[in-house]
């Protein structure tokens, strides 16, 4: 009777133990945030704003959603 009930305490001590294992944040993947300061990486689509043609047609699409 007592074999059953160490299997069930080995696999709750496995379980929790993956668990407590998917929690680990390595330091190398903390990013430390400043207000105003984005520090992802660089998007190619915003030097298209620059554009005209593309800011016009943006303008024009979103013309009509005067509602929000």
């Amino acid at each position: 009777m007592r074999l059953p009930l160490r299997v069930g305490a080995l696999a709750a001590l496995g379980l929790t133990a993956l668990a407590l294992a998917g929690c680990y944040e390595s330091p190398d993947d903390v990013t430390l945030h400043e207000p105003g300061v984005y520090k992802g990486p660089s998007d190619p689509l915003r030097n298209k704003l620059d554009d005209g043609e593309l800011q016009q047609s943006l303008e024009q699409r979103f013309s009509g959603q005067t509602d929000r």
